[in-house]
């Protein structure tokens, strides 16, 4: 869920739907819009010798595009073995159920509702699915349950929302706190600084090929619209929707509501911490 379309100096690439990585392929699903940018990003994940693959968000439910993953990794000569998930936002998640059902997969996932199975999802938790190895890290703050798949092999993680290939993300409150969205971009760059991490596999958008420069991004202008909240607000904008007119003013009516929650975990942030 995109906050804004484009942003000056944002990290960009192509649109991709195919190869990203020597393990992974992106199935871009059609359901385009200004919070979703091109479509969701599909993420089909296999070791190059295995005839097993993982598929992360299988998307929105939509017939055409859940049989096309399947036909993408088949073409590969693959079988998909497993389902998990980013998060449980419908544009990522609506879809698994009937995949999984097309699949006879079981769905991963953090929150409980969303899994399809007995195994959940935790920190430190490691999917080895035909040989493959992909760490899970933690990454609330867009959403609770948000989480990232470190793909060591190919010096990647698959971010979810957390972090987009173009724009910035939605701090979708009440489930969703700025606190935690700002520790997790931090656990991310540790990835980048301690693990070599290169490459960021988005949920949304293009493939960026410098994950620390979108890490240190994103921190950036975490912190230059928190400064623009606060000084909005001791300009006399009390409520979230004054805010927005006065922070976002730059930015497509049509996405004010979505940063009308961003403002909202901006506005909690900014009060648990006594700036307001």
């Amino acid at each position: 869920m995109s906050e804004a379309a484009a942003l000056p100096g944002q990290p960009r690439g192509g649109v991709l739907s195919g190869p990203a990585t020597s393990r992974a392929v992106n199935v871009l699903a059609p359901n385009a819009s200004p919070m979703t940018l091109d479509g969701t990003n599909t993420w089909i994940v296999a070791e190059p010798d295995s005839d097993l693959a993982v598929v992360i968000d299988p998307g929105p439910l939509d017939d055409t595009h859940l049989r096309a993953v399947i036909d993408t990794a088949e073409r590969a000569g693959r079988r998909i073995a497993l389902t998990l998930l980013t998060h449980g936002h419908p544009d990522h998640a609506e879809g698994a159920a009937r995949f999984a059902e097309l699949t006879r997969t079981k769905v991963r996932a953090l929150d409980p509702a969303l899994r399809l199975g007995d195994e959940g999802l935790t920190a430190g938790d490691v999917v080895t699915t035909g040989g493959l190895e992909l760490r899970v890290v933690p990454t609330p703050g867009h959403t609770a349950d948000s989480l990232s798949f470190h793909l060591p092999a190919d010096r990647a993680v698959l971010t979810g929302d957390t972090i987009l290939g173009r724009g910035t993300t939605v701090v979708a409150h009440p489930d969703g706190r700025l606190g935690d969205y700002l520790d997790s971009l931090r656990r991310l760059r540790s990835l980048t600084v301690d693990d070599g991490v290169h490459t960021v596999l988005p949920g949304h958008g293009p493939v960026l090929d410098d994950a620390q420069g979108a890490v240190e991004f994103y921190l950036a202008h975490r912190a230059h619209r928190l400064a623009q909240v606060e000084t909005a607000v001791e300009a006399g904008h009390r409520t979230a929707s004054e805010v927005v007119a006065q922070v976002y003013a730059d930015v497509d009516r049509s996405l004010w509501p979505a940063a009308e929650l961003s403002v909202l975990a901006q506005l909690e942030y900014l009060g648990e911490h006594g700036l307001i």
